[in-house]
């Protein structure tokens, strides 16, 4: 069975992958984060503005994971995949220390009617489970009736 997910963004990001300009999804960390490879092809994705709704759906159809990483790997992933991630100088240059990344490309982005949820920690990434869902998952079962 598929995992759901819970992603949070900026709106500017989110307006990108709505438009299509913005393919692939992409978190680099410095340290290895709960969600680093348990993010699979076909699994559902919800968007999340920061401190908004939810307010669109896609699914992962490729994942790649990378782990020690160096600035060269960096470089090497911005020229590989920048087309479809849309980052600036400025972010990928803050990503430099990253140890840990991946990638994952969108597929059957759709805007969804805004949804707000009550989540108040800083996590930027979540993996949804039965008990933690924020409600999402009801989503998922209502779009398949």
């Amino acid at each position: 069975m598929a995992n759901s997910h819970l992603v949070i963004l900026k709106k500017p990001y989110l307006d990108a992958i709505l438009s299509g300009r913005k393919r692939i999804e992409s978190r680099f960390t410095k340290t290895r984060r709960p969600a680093f490879g348990r993010v699979f092809p076909g699994d559902k994705l919800f968007f999340k503005i920061s401190s908004g709704p939810v307010c669109a759906t896609a699914t992962a159809a490729e994942v790649k994971n990378f782990e020690s990483l160096t600035p060269e790997k960096i470089l090497e992933l911005k020229g590989q995949y920048n087309h479809d991630i849309g980052g600036t100088d400025e972010y990928w240059q803050s990503k430099m220390d990253s140890r840990f990344g991946y990638l994952v490309r969108l597929r059957n982005v759709k805007p969804i009617e805004p949804v707000r949820i009550h989540k108040k920690d800083w996590r930027a990434w979540v993996v949804l489970t039965e008990k933690n869902n924020f409600g999402l998952l009801e989503i998922i079962a209502d779009e398949g009736r």
